[in-house]
């Protein structure tokens, strides 16, 4: 008998040994059916694109996707302007500089995150309306009566599409570049300024370049969130390709045409993460954690302070406190007036169900893909990572056209063999009971998933596996009794943090979602787009307060992260 053991474990048993290999195999292969449920919705959307006639094709590109291209160009370079001037300029505030209410900033900064981007344009039309009572109050100061008179700039514009997104989406690049920052060696700074470097230019020369790969990751983020957008931008005048999409399928019932326009922003995607990957191919920055001290923030004078605390403030102010307050306002108007609209307890039901089944089919996939990573390290493990992680990149609409064609697909061949076996009509099994909505979200947001577990996973020393198997423990017992103990911060983490964008995805959700079924998000789509805004401003208040809850873990993650230091 052969009693040879592999040099990565020189104590473990053969048994045990090839029954961990086996069982390696067995994860692996579930990694590949997690990978495939992700790439068939890709893969069928584009079959179905290949479906239409030239003719369409000609038609898209003549009259529909010129003017959408463009407006989506300009969007995104808007948009990637604004977040990354606000994004470093906030991090750099409340990193290199102390002033009161310095670290009230560190956390508040995050908040915009908790307010999903058709509920800022929601807000801010009515907040910003003519007739309104900010617009009026100006008239009023100036001393003019009507809108005639004076009026601001229409918000609904390219302009203030761009604003409204920026001061949404900035934290995004806030996270990854004030992180950056804190990590910047000390030493550094302490080398210009004996250099006579100015603070001022010390951000420019030093840590500013050194920053520039987190800075182009959250502006990546950040315009895979503008392409996913189909409310803030349909409720602003701005027609995307998003909003084309939904437009092309909603409205003219043209599949194979909003297939076609949906594999083009899907182009689109890829070549926008090939520019962001192709920028940073020959960057490589290193430093000694152990040896090197953070940057220390510079004690500033009293009235520069309150400068810079009010600077740091209008973000929040713009991006969370106005819009908070109009829909807390409004709400509590609405409840006055009329209470508790009976349709929200449906709402409400309908919008945990769906959120709930998502997060748990998404934890579970995703620790899937992370644990056999972790057993089975190499080329086909990472390669189906990336495959299950893709649907993140993919705007909702372009993942809801994919999941309709492929369940849709799948209820006509159920219905046709039980008709030809039993007579029995089995109706849209899929379409019709929401499981298209919870395959849409697991295929959208797999990525945070398996992202987060596989980071939790990686903390656990390989040390522990091979103790626990040399003391007779199976993988799926090694699985159970460590890793899972083990990695349950990082597992809840994720699975809060899905569960909320669950909550706030409404491109999937208004496209999927089955008849006469309303969540949250859909019902404040339908009164916005009424101009019923008082109807669903308790609908968003709730969305936004469920979205505080990864503001408050990232806000605890960053205050532990700095304890540590």
């Amino acid at each position: 008998m052969d009693i040879s053991m592999p040099a990565s474990n020189p104590l473990a048993e053969p048994s045990v040994v090839s029954h961990a290999g086996r069982s390696g195999r067995n994860w692996l292969a579930l990694s590949g059916v997690a990978a495939l449920i992700v790439m068939l919705p890709i893969a069928g959307l584009a079959l179905e694109a290949l479906k239409g006639s030239a003719g369409l094709w000609a038609h898209l590109f003549s009259s529909i996707l010129p003017v959408a291209l463009v407006d989506t160009v300009i969007l995104l370079l808007g948009v990637g302007v604004v977040t990354a001037v606000l994004g470093t300029t906030t991090a750099w505030l409340v990193t290199a500089y102390d002033f009161p209410g310095r670290r009230v900033l560190e956390w508040a900064l995050l908040l915009p995150l908790a307010v999903p981007t058709y509920i800022i344009a929601y807000a801010y039309l009515d907040i910003l309306h003519p007739i309104g009572s900010v617009q009026g109050a100006i008239r009023w100061l100036l001393g003019y009566e009507t809108p005639r008179q004076f009026r601001l700039p229409d918000i609904r514009s390219m302009t203030g599409c761009i604003l409204l997104l920026g001061f949404v989406l900035y934290p995004y690049v806030y996270i990854p570049t004030r992180a950056m920052f804190l990590t910047q060696s000390g030493n550094l700074v302490d080398a210009a300024r004996t250099l006579g470097v100015s603070r001022r230019a010390i951000f420019w020369r030093v840590a500013l370049p050194l920053a520039r790969p987190a800075v182009a990751i959250g502006v990546a983020l950040a315009l895979m969130e503008t392409l996913n957008d189909v409310g803030a931008a349909e409720f602003l005048g701005v027609r995307t390709m998003t909003v084309s999409i939904y437009t092309t399928w909603i409205t003219r019932t043209d599949l194979p045409g909003a297939s076609q326009i949906a594999l083009a922003l899907l182009l689109i995607v890829v070549a926008l993460v090939a520019v962001e990957r192709w920028a940073r191919r020959k960057q490589r920055y290193a430093t000694n954690a152990r040896r090197s001290r953070g940057l220390t923030p510079s004690k500033v004078p009293a009235l520069k302070g309150l400068l810079l605390f009010v600077a740091g403030a209008v973000p929040v102010l713009l991006g969370f406190i106005a819009p908070a307050l109009y829909l807390t306002t409004e709400a509590w108007k609405r409840y006055q007036f009329a209470g508790l609209s009976s349709r929200l307890v449906g709402e409400a039901i309908s919008t945990l169900t769906i959120a709930i089944l998502a997060t748990v089919v998404t934890i579970s996939l995703g620790l899937v893909v992370a644990y056999a990573t972790r057993l089975r390290p190499g080329r086909t493990s990472a390669t189906l990572l990336r495959m299950s992680t893709v649907g993140y990149a993919a705007p909702g609409t372009v993942v809801a056209i994919g999941v309709l064609i492929v369940l849709a697909g799948l209820d006509r061949f159920i219905d046709r063999t039980a008709l030809d076996w039993f007579g029995v009509s089995t109706g849209l099994l899929f379409m019709g009971s929401g499981a298209a909505v919870v395959y849409a979200l697991t295929v959208r947001f797999l990525a945070i998933s398996a992202g987060g577990i596989e980071a939790g996973l990686s903390r656990i020393p390989m040390s522990f596996d091979h103790a626990s198997r040399t003391l007779g423990q199976s993988t799926a017992g090694t699985f159970r009794h460590v890793h899972l103990p083990l990695s349950k911060a990082a597992i809840s983490a994720a699975a809060l943090l899905v569960f909320v964008d669950c909550i706030k995805e409404l491109p999937a959700t208004l496209l999927l979602r089955p008849l006469n079924v309303e969540t949250f998000a859909t019902h404040l789509y339908g009164e916005a787009a009424r101009g019923t805004y008082e109807e669903a401003s308790i609908a968003a208040l709730a969305i936004v307060a469920i979205s505080v809850l990864p503001v408050i873990l990232l806000s605890r993650i960053g205050a532990s992260g700095r304890s540590l230091r």
